[in-house]
């Protein structure tokens, strides 16, 4: 296998909701109106929202309805860079979890979870490169 991730599906309670939650973040999605899935390119990957109970029948996975243990990131190439989209996110419906602020390895970052409890972080990592196409360099 690879080492890679081409695509990452979050499993909604309601599609038309975080739909509409990813679109006030400026994101679009070639799906029509009444697909029951909605497709973002992200970069060089696919992010997904599908309807939580097919999400859990289609992997085989029981779901606990709770937080499964996984962050999204979206780095950003300085601090206030991560300010703007952490009020980006704020405007648009999202819970912010962790307002901005230094961070104990170095860099800056903020946090906040989207109308299903998805959690991101917004950060901004000066060890890291990150490309004209948002692609990011780990160092050395």
């Amino acid at each position: 296998m690879e080492q890679r991730v081409s695509l990452v599906t979050l499993g909604v309670r309601d599609l038309g909701r975080a739909r509409r939650f990813y679109e006030a973040l400026g994101w679009t999605t070639g799906a029509a109106p009444a697909d029951d899935v909605a497709f973002f390119q992200a970069g060089g990957m696919v992010v997904a929202l599908w309807g939580r109970e097919e999400l859990a029948a289609d992997s085989g996975v029981e779901d606990a309805g709770g937080w499964g243990g996984v962050t999204l990131a979206h780095n950003v190439r300085s601090p206030a860079d991560v300010d703007a989209v952490v009020e980006e996110a704020r405007a648009a419906g999202a819970t912010i979890t962790r307002e901005p602020a230094e961070t104990f390895w170095g860099g800056y970052s903020g946090a906040f979870t989207d109308p299903d409890g998805h959690a991101w972080e917004i950060a901004h990592n000066p060890s890291w490169t990150l490309a004209d196409d948002g692609s990011v360099r780990l160092p050395g």
